[in-house]
Parts: C-alpha cells; structure tokens; sequence
C-alpha cells in the first residue's frame, strides 16, 4: 500500500509538463452556508487553479474543552459532510482535484495551536472525539477518491503532548484511505513535527515572516526567504518527502510580510502593491524547485463577484490586482 502511496504522490507533485512540473495550484475554497454550483466555480478554473482544498469544521468551545462537535444542522452547509461532498462534486465537474482539510475551530478565533487537556481523562475524551471527526472524513475521502487527505491543521501542543496517539491515530487513517496523507504544520512548527516519515507530503501554513517593510519590495521578501529555505529544505531532504504550502498567502495591508498570519481587523490600510510583491516572491522563491509540490492560497470565496475587491484588507486575492498575477502564474505551472 505505502509503495502504491509513493506513485500517487510522485504523479501528482512531479509530473513533467513541457519542460516544468506540474504543480499543485490550489485556492483554500472556503465553506459558507449556500451549495455551490457553476457559476461558484468557474472563477476557480479562470484563475487557472487545478485543485482546491475543501474545509469542514469541527468546533471546540474552548483550548481545554476536550468536547468536539461537528457535522450538526447548526452549521453552514460547506461546513458539514453533506456540504463537503456537494463541494467536491462540483468541484469535480470542472476537473479540479481535492485536498480535503477537516479542521478545529475554537470560539473566538483563538488558535488551535494551544489546545490543551487539564486531565488524562479530558485527553482521552478529545482524542476519541477527534478520531470520529477525521475517521469519518477520511471515510469521505476514499469513497470519493480524494486526491489528498489533511490530518489535522496548527495543533502542535496536542502533538506534542500525545505523540502514540497520532500515530495510531495514522495508522487508523491508512487502513481507510488509500490516498496522499499531509498534515498542516504552522510556520514555526513544522520543524518539530513527529511524524512526517508517515505522511507524504511535509505540509507547512506558509505564514514566514519576509520582510518588516511597509510595502516591501519584491527584492525584500525574496531576501527574507533566504532566513527560511535552509530549514525547509533541511526537512524536505530529511525526511525525503515534497513540501506543499498547504496554506499560503498575504493580506492586501501595511506591513503584510512582517507578521503574515495576523487577521487583526484593526490592520485595515489596504496595501494593493504589497500583497502582489510579497506574492511573487514566494512564487519566485518556490515554485522553480523539484521537490517542492505547490500550495493553496489562502482564501477564496464561492460568490466570487462579491469577494475581495480593491478597498478589501483581508487575505483574499479576488478582485485585486495579485489575482491576474496567481492567474498567469498558475497557467506557466499547469
């Protein structure tokens, strides 16, 4: 099985394609309360993407609760199995391929970075609440053939507090899906990362600060890699396993690469021309290399018409002039 795994993988990351490699040129599609329909993915094909990550919710009330819920008449539709396969048959339509990426929100927004149980019997509670959660996504996931499969998203202290249990919790997903399997580490986390020797893909939130610029240039960021790419590639040979961002991107906003993963609200001066360099340099700096697979952009909106737009500060490219630029990079990499 694992051999097999290994041909999935190289066919997807690095088929050769009139001299490139074929990349992974993916948009973070995001679940809201509507199915979705043509119209919803034309836009996708037009920016000249070939996959598009699929992302149900499961939802904790706080870092310590160890009680997951998912999957209920309470959530948007895009956010539930149902909503998820709808998606992923739509999106199949069209001929973009899935990275399907079940993920914890905590209320508030806080980051699942820093959950944490107060008792080995709250442990025990999350770990069995959260293997339902992805066992049966993962069901999912080999019922419709998906490409690719994300274990878990930015969850470093559960990892690192419970590492026999996801590794069990791996095995688990093998002897159901027969697909790629990645896990989406943190900037700052993939480094430490336990498991990646069984996964296929090192997936990393691309969120590395680049440059303390206010509108950075596209020399700036592209200096700013080079802090980086040793420890990147490091893991990548190590572990002899592609790199996929299995988030990547900028907000349209002052300062957009010091702190990239930064969603405050109050950062609200729209910076058009910093998103775009800051994007193409990640692009200059990533996508020429072998053992790199491609990544999602982080995010995209089914009402594509009513999304981003010139005066937007927030991380989506739609509507805004580092859009064209996805849209021509994407197309030299198909």
């Amino acid at each position: 099985m694992k051999f097999f795994k290994l041909l999935i993988v190289s066919a997807l990351a690095f088929q050769s394609c009139q001299g490139q490699f074929e990349k992974i040129n993916g948009v973070s599609f995001v679940s809201s309360r509507d199915a979705i329909s043509e119209a919803h993915v034309k836009p996708v094909v037009a920016v000249n993407a070939n996959y598009a990550s699929v992302m149900p919710f499961g939802f904790l009330r706080r870092v310590d609760s160890p009680n997951l819920i998912y999957d209920t008449d309470r959530q948007w539709f895009g956010e539930t199995a149902v909503g998820v396969k709808q998606y992923i048959q739509e999106l199949r339509k069209h001929k973009i391929k899935v990275m399907l990426k079940p993920q914890i929100w905590i209320r508030g927004g806080v980051f699942t970075g820093y959950i944490k149980m107060n008792s080995e019997e709250d442990w025990k509670v999350l770990e069995a609440a959260y293997s339902k959660f992805i066992l049966d996504y993962a069901h999912l996931a080999e019922e419709l053939k998906i490409e690719i499969f994300c274990i878990g998203t930015e969850l470093e202290t559960f990892i690192n507090n419970r590492p026999v249990y996801w590794s069990k919790l791996i095995n688990e997903i093998n002897s159901i899906y027969k697909g790629a399997l990645t896990y989406a580490a943190n900037w700052d986390e993939f480094k430490r990362i336990p498991f990646w020797s069984e996964l296929d893909y090192i997936g990393i939130d691309a969120y590395f600060p680049v440059s303390e610029n206010k509108t950075p240039s596209v020399e700036d960021c592209l200096r700013g890699w080079m802090s980086h790419l040793p420890e990147i590639k490091k893991n990548q040979e190590g572990f002899e396993k592609p790199i996929l961002f299995t988030e990547f991107g900028y907000r349209s906003v002052d300062y957009t690469g010091k702190e990239p993963w930064r969603s405050d609200r109050d950062m609200n001066e729209v910076n058009l021309e910093a998103q775009t360099n800051a994007t193409r340099a990640l692009f200059e700096t990533f996508w020429d290399e072998e053992w790199f697979a491609g990544g999602f952009i982080w995010k995209w909106f089914h009402r594509h018409e009513q999304a981003g737009g010139v005066e937007n500060s927030r991380f989506t490219p739609q509507n805004k002039p580092v859009e064209l630029l996805i849209k021509e990079h994407y197309e030299a990499y198909n």
